[in-house]
């Protein structure tokens, strides 16, 4: 079994941001810098609430349609986490560049190949929660985001397995894709992208299982599903404690930002 290492964050690396943070995960490193809330202009204003902007900027080139999907899709979810209610005409911009990604991602300097458009999305949306939390700007919940793949057996069999932060090749195997993000207290879906066929059975699985990794803290489990599904986690036996990651990742930066009330006084 593939081993993956565990993510890594870095909260306010850009000095003239907001807020800003640094993800590495799964091949992905994504750097993210929050604005807001600032004047909207006249045409982009809501006179109920905040407008939420995100821009996604590829490693190397220009942005294209697949860039477009992605921007719609974290805007929604972004959308439904912000406190948008409270900043009525005013704009909340999030600006997610793509700093690297896994060998042979990218075709044409683009996120276009089926399936792994999906791939990089919990990283540009774990980013971009990270960088709402260093700019401080209010939310109802924090979101926890997985990406998942349903792979063949390798005997050609009718047995499937389940893969989590799937590489590159994974996805061009794999009958199909799925990211799901979810709120922090667990009870929320806020977000399910999935591309290629699978049943509703093999739907189940992936969303017992990316609820597992999202919302649990590790926990001894199975590695065959009730139905027969082998569950094959790339980063350690039990998945990575995402919920427990973003805690840890935040209450690092509040600690080092409060040093210095623990300074001895001269």
């Amino acid at each position: 079994m593939t081993t993956v290492a565990e993510p890594i964050a870095i909260l306010s690396p850009l000095p003239r941001a907001d807020g800003s943070a640094t993800y590495s995960h799964a091949g992905y490193t994504i750097t993210a810098s929050a604005n807001g809330p600032i004047e909207a202009q006249r045409r982009d204003e809501d006179p109920d609430e905040a407008t939420v902007d995100v821009v996604v900027r590829p490693a190397a080139g220009v942005g294209g349609p697949s860039e477009r999907h992605l921007e719609s899709i974290l805007q929604k979810t972004l959308q439904e986490i912000i406190l948008v209610q409270d900043f009525p005409r005013c704009l909340i911009q999030v600006v997610l560049q793509v700093q690297s990604a896994p060998e042979n991602v990218y075709v044409n300097t683009r996120l276009n190949t089926p399936g792994l458009n999906l791939g990089v999305l919990p990283a540009l949306l774990q980013s971009a929660v990270l960088a709402l939390l260093s700019a401080s700007i209010p939310m109802r919940t924090t979101a926890t985001a997985v990406s998942l793949a349903i792979l063949p057996a390798a005997d050609g069999s009718s047995e499937t397995k389940i893969v989590s932060s799937f590489s590159p090749r994974d996805a061009s195997l794999a009958r199909s894709t799925h990211v799901l993000a979810f709120s922090a207290q667990g009870d929320k879906l806020l977000l399910a992208e999935s591309e290629g066929e699978f049943s509703m059975s093999e739907w189940d699985e992936v969303l017992a299982e990316a609820k597992k990794i999202c919302c649990q803290n590790g926990s001894e489990a199975d590695n065959v599903s009730e139905d027969g599904m082998a569950l094959d986690r790339n980063t350690s036996e039990d998945g990575p404690d995402m919920r427990g990651f973003l805690r840890s990742t935040v209450q690092g930066k509040l600690e080092d930002a409060l040093k210095w009330k623990a300074a001895p006084r001269e």
